[in-house]
């Protein structure tokens, strides 16, 4: 296969999770929230793939007619914000004033934040919160926390994305690679199985889903309160 056309088949990859955020808002519209999650993490697979391979295969150079950034911001704000806040709201977590609060915050603030060209750090690290609601929403279906918890996390995560806090990609941000990655692909096992159970409490799942959270909403900020060595 042609370099060219490998650069097309990443381009084709980052738009299937366009098809994915499709299947998990119908999952929504029927209330089905395990299902819809199971998609979200399907999304979040394929969003943790791309950027490696369209990397690798230099898309920008190879398969320039298409905008491969464009696309995945697109695509990332329906299934990192837009999804996530819906079931916010209609599963009932968090509704009446405080759903719509949250989900103003949600949204408005997201597109803002998406926006924003100094979202990346110098280690490849996001500054700020980057909006990762769809991880946020799952955690919150697993663990059931008092409305008053979950909207303080949501307005607190609100304010992280406008604030020089440095949160970590677990691909991309060097610094800890080696332990970031694999408790993320450990989140992705976890979210996936949590919702698989249909987030029953008493599922192991649920316990490693709240651990790998930390480490990877944490990591960042530590890593700014421990300067690197030389």
């Amino acid at each position: 296969m042609q370099i060219e056309h490998k650069a097309l088949s990443v381009h084709l990859l980052t738009a299937t999770g366009a098809v994915l955020s499709m299947l998990a808002m119908l999952a929504a519209a029927n209330a089905d929230w395990a299902i819809m999650f199971l998609w979200l993490v399907a999304a979040f697979v394929v969003d943790g793939i791309d950027g490696p391979l369209a990397r690798r295969y230099d898309v920008k150079k190879n398969w320039a007619a298409y905008d491969g950034v464009l696309m995945d911001l697109i695509i990332d704000y329906l299934t990192y914000v837009f999804i996530p806040a819906f079931a916010l709201f209609q599963s009932g977590l968090l509704a009446g004033w405080m759903g719509w609060v949250a989900n103003i915050v949600i949204v408005f603030g997201s597109v803002v934040y998406f926006a924003d060209t100094r979202m990346k750090t110098k280690d490849n690290s996001f500054a700020g919160f980057p909006g990762c609601w769809n991880m946020v929403v799952l955690v919150l279906f697993a663990v059931q926390p008092h409305w008053t918890v979950s909207l303080a996390i949501v307005l607190i995560l609100s304010i992280a994305m406008f604030t020089n806090i440095k949160f970590i990609h677990p691909v991309r941000t060097e610094r800890w690679r080696a332990i970031s990655l694999p408790v993320a692909i450990l989140w992705v096992l976890f979210a996936g199985r949590a919702a698989w159970v249909g987030f029953h409490p008493s599922s192991w799942a649920i316990w490693g889903l709240v651990a790998t959270s930390v480490w990877l909403l944490l990591a960042g900020a530590v890593q700014q309160l421990i300067p690197r060595k030389d």
